[in-house]
């Protein structure tokens, strides 16, 4: 973990009050997901990465910074080691130096610092909702990753992150999904359709939590999205988890994307 960042939620519960809850500020990290794990990560659709438009002409180009995760503070497990290298991930050597007279034992190099700053807006934080639905959680993280210009048009585009929770004992499996996708421009898409990123993962107390990640465009600068999740109880009936509504807001000023990294 190499990068701190504080920021705000809204965390609400279905069956309470449907009156608005107050953001909180809570802290996240920024983590690197080391190589070995990689194989081993069965609840993920993928092994994460954080994903941005290429700011020139080639609509196709993509940037990526492989192995890039955020981690709530909450889920944290203390862990110390005196590898030199406890973290196999191409980044690690790059941006921290192994001092063992130091607590801890590692200490960013100049070369993090520069990357934070000079990538800090592709990378930061600004809202993680979070709602719990008969003992299921789903927790949305949106990144605005830039505009492109297709027939005489702007579309804009975003990637969220959805992790799914499953806090109580009852094994149960996401069936469908409905998404409801409002642009500025006054339209509003309906998107149903069979589990996730071609899955229906079984959240279970051995495996109790599935995330994934995905895209969506406007042709508007912001805009919202909500739905619902249907999951499956052993017994065969159904029920509705809902997805915590969320803005897609861009950035006002284009920067430049991340450098070094494209895929």
């Amino acid at each position: 973990m190499f990068l701190a960042s504080n920021v705000y939620r809204t965390d609400s519960t279905a069956g309470q009050s449907s009156k608005e809850v107050k953001g909180k500020t809570h802290t996240y990290y920024q983590v690197l997901i080391d190589s070995r794990d990689c194989p081993h990560i069965s609840q993920r659709s993928q092994t994460e990465a954080v994903t941005f438009l290429a700011n020139h002409d080639d609509n196709r180009a993509l940037y990526a910074i492989p192995g890039l995760d955020y981690v709530s503070h909450d889920d944290v497990l203390p862990y110390s080691s005196a590898d030199q290298h406890p973290i196999h991930h191409e980044l690690f050597d790059r941006f921290l130096l192994c001092d063992p007279e130091k607590v801890p034992p590692f200490v960013p190099r100049e070369t993090l610092r520069a990357w934070q700053e000079k990538n800090h807006p592709w990378l930061e934080l600004s809202d993680v909702h979070r709602e719990t639905t008969e003992n299921i959680r789903v927790t949305v993280i949106p990144f605005y990753m830039g505009v492109r210009e297709a027939q005489n048009s702007h579309v804009y585009w975003w990637r969220y992150c959805i992790r799914l929770e499953n806090l109580g004992n009852e094994v149960v499996q996401l069936r469908e999904r409905h998404w409801r996708i409002f642009s500025l421009t006054g339209t509003l898409e309906t998107v149903r359709g069979r589990g996730v990123v071609g899955r229906e993962p079984v959240l279970s107390r051995e495996q109790p939590a599935f995330q994934y990640s995905s895209h969506v465009s406007l042709q508007a600068s912001s805009g919202h999205m909500w739905g619902t999740f249907r999951f499956e109880r052993p017994d065969g009936t159904h029920f509705d988890v809902r997805i915590p509504p969320f803005s897609l807001e861009s950035n006002k000023d284009e920067k430049a994307p991340p450098t070094g990294y494209t895929w």
